[in-house]
């Protein structure tokens, strides 16, 4: 259960990556370098709302077209104090603007006392993934190697969420993602199935309902379960919840803030 409560948060955090056609003709970005969002997950079972990790997204802009955002997922409160298992996940994602697509990955992820760091590069030219992992414990000891064919328009599990937040989002409507996780590519299905109220700390607004098809065998997570999104329906488009439920649980994950520029839109 562990395991695959990581797994889940991770996934729930991090991995809701979309193709669109459109992202290669704007170059109007709803965010900017210095933007900072940070999250809550609560787990509710047996006990509700059991606070278990802190999620925090930040963009920086290394050089002009390019952005890299920073991404941490890290556990807290119940999941310390109870079950005794802790989390790190901490990725860095380099991001081409004028395409949109992610260029390289890096990721260190520490599940108690076991580190594994990774590294993905993106070759558009040969329309190839290859990611190497490696045992920071065990230097001598062959890292792990996994490369896969694919698309122009790629993301991994960060640069993502970010292109998500382009996409003209509208109830009834229908994409097909591409989504490249640890060298693995996945096709999935996602729906924008309603326009609902919510509130958050940024006070009740209207959000889009957005449901990834992320469970189930040949998917990102092989396990049963459904992942329901709601970004805001505004110039924006942040994403203030997630919820995922699962055999074990119910995952919530809710915006707690939102710091840097304040504007609607940015170009780059």
């Amino acid at each position: 259960m562990k395991k695959f409560l990581a797994k889940s948060l991770l996934i729930l955090a991090i991995s809701t990556s979309f193709s669109l056609i459109v992202i290669g003709q704007t170059k109007t970005l709803p965010f900017a370098a210095g933007e900072t969002l940070t999250y809550e997950a609560k787990v509710s079972k047996i006990i509700s709302g059991m606070a278990v990790a802190d999620l925090t997204f930040v963009v920086g802009e290394p050089s002009p077209g390019e952005l890299q955002i920073k991404a941490d997922a890290k556990s807290k409160g119940t999941l310390l104090k109870l079950a005794r298992y802790s989390f790190l996940y901490s990725f860095a994602t380099s991001i081409d603007t004028d395409k949109f697509r992610v260029k390289v990955t890096e990721r260190k992820a520490t599940e108690k006392e076991r580190v594994r760091t990774g590294e993905a590069k993106f070759d558009y030219g040969e329309k190839r993934v290859t990611y190497v992992e490696s045992d920071p414990a065990e230097p001598m000891k062959a890292p792990r190697k996994i490369a896969s064919d694919i698309e122009d328009q790629t993301q991994d599990v960060v640069s993502g969420i970010y292109s998500l937040r382009l996409l003209p989002l509208a109830v009834g409507k229908r994409f097909e993602i591409t989504v490249s996780d640890s060298g693995l590519v996945y096709e999935v299905p996602v729906r924008v199935t309603a326009r609902e109220l919510q509130k958050t700390v940024l006070g009740k607004v209207w959000c889009f309902r957005v449901e990834p098809d992320v469970f189930g065998r040949g998917r990102m997570v092989e396990d049963e379960g459904h992942m329901t999104l709601w970004i805001t329906d505004d110039a924006r488009r942040i994403p203030v919840r997630s919820r995922i439920d699962t055999t074990f649980g119910r995952v919530e994950v809710r915006l707690k803030s939102v710091s840097g520029p304040s504007l609607t839109a940015a170009s780059h």
